[in-house]
């Protein structure tokens, strides 16, 4: 079976059985730089519980949240766990936002994605499924998102080697699949939620994974 092919089936097969996943769960563009930021070494449950308490103390603004006191900004966002160092890799970004941009997502969004990429990946703090992850759902630059959960599927299912880096990953999609934003949301919301409930690291459930009869 042709790689194009397969990809369209796994896309085709996981859509049927979950649906839309409406991701990235979030407010506002803004809100969604910041989740991406916290989301890194956790899983989402407890990014909410931190995006709340931001909330709840109105302080999920680029301004405000970069004149807070470092202590205060790491408290608030404790339940995303390494809150120190989250706290200093927002603040790092949000010098960059600012002082680059202007605090404007308008800004950003007028700037070449591979230009803009590149400029991400210079703030400390900000790697590569970070940068996409702001570049695709926050300024919806068509780019793909990789992360453990697209790598184990992939590799599972023999598309790259189960040593790929990101790039390799990244180019699977970008260079077989058309370049749509849309298209590159949903896949790999579609992907996380597969690796979730069925592509386990260990134990996987294999027997009653969408997946299965690609295996």
């Amino acid at each position: 079976m042709g790689i194009l092919k397969k990809l369209r089936l796994i896309y085709g097969k996981l859509y049927k059985s979950f649906g839309p996943q409406r991701w990235w769960p979030a407010d506002t563009p803004f809100e969604v730089m910041v989740g991406a930021i916290l989301t890194q070494n956790t899983n989402w449950q407890n990014v909410e519980k931190a995006v709340a308490n931001l909330k709840k103390n109105k302080a999920l603004d680029p301004v405000k949240l970069y004149r807070m006191p470092l202590k205060k900004l790491a408290l608030l966002i404790r339940p995303a766990g390494y809150f120190n160092i989250k706290a200093k890799r927002l603040k790092n970004f949000l010098k960059f936002y600012l002082d680059d941009y202007g605090a404007k997502v308008k800004n950003m969004r007028c700037v070449n994605r591979h230009i803009l990429r590149n400029e991400l990946l210079c703030v400390n703090g900000v790697g590569q499924e970070t940068a996409d992850s702001i570049l695709l759902y926050a300024l919806h630059k068509p780019v793909f998102v990789v992360d453990a959960y697209t790598k184990r599927i992939c590799s599972r299912h023999g598309l790259i080697p189960e040593d790929a880096s990101y790039q390799d990953a990244q180019k699977l999609f970008m260079q077989n699949l058309k370049n749509d934003v849309q298209l590159f949301n949903e896949y790999h919301a579609l992907l996380v939620r597969a690796g979730k409930d069925f592509c386990r690291k260990s134990k996987p459930r294999c027997g009653i994974c969408p997946l299965k009869d690609l295996l």
